[in-house]
């Protein structure tokens, strides 16, 4: 058997790569400035601007993340013959982490501000998107370890 990735493989696992390199730097810009600039808008009218920012950033994520799942089922299904079983399904683990995390804790807190600012809802935003940042960073590291051993011209 060869220890060389098919094309195919290679293009899931690159998939997987930038997908979750998109993802993670779009949280952490949103963890880091996106959120705390939200305590400095104005508190009149505060829900119009997070409707706002739900409506624009909808279009940005959703196609993002949807990529990323397929992507991630995608590796599961074509593993590249370097690195440890587990890591593809840890990635996909830590996938499904974040996706809990927006759905049940992240998207309700945005709903919430929609009807106007809450500081204690906001402070809740922001703790909580740290589940989302640490499971992506996470998520990119596996992946990026394991396309460096798939694409290395080494030989195991």
């Amino acid at each position: 058997m060869s220890h060389a990735a098919d094309r195919g493989t290679v293009a899931v696992l690159l998939g997987n790569v930038v997908a979750a390199a998109f993802m993670t730097g779009l949280i952490w810009l949103v963890q880091m400035v996106h959120y705390p600039l939200m305590a400095g808008w104005q508190h009149d009218g505060f829900g119009g601007w997070e409707s706002l920012h739900r409506a624009r950033i909808g279009p940005v994520v959703v196609p993002a993340m949807l990529f990323e799942g397929a992507a991630a089922v995608a590796l599961l299904v074509r593993r590249p013959p370097r690195g440890p079983r587990w890591v593809a399904w840890a990635a996909a683990g830590l996938l499904l982490v974040v996706w809990g995390s927006t759905f049940l804790l992240q998207v309700p807190c945005h709903e919430l501000l929609s009807a106007g600012w809450d500081p204690a809802v906001h402070a809740r935003l922001v703790a909580t998107n740290w589940i989302r940042t640490a499971g992506w960073t996470l998520r990119l590291v596996l992946l990026a370890l394991l396309a460096a051993r798939n694409l290395s011209c080494t030989t195991p």
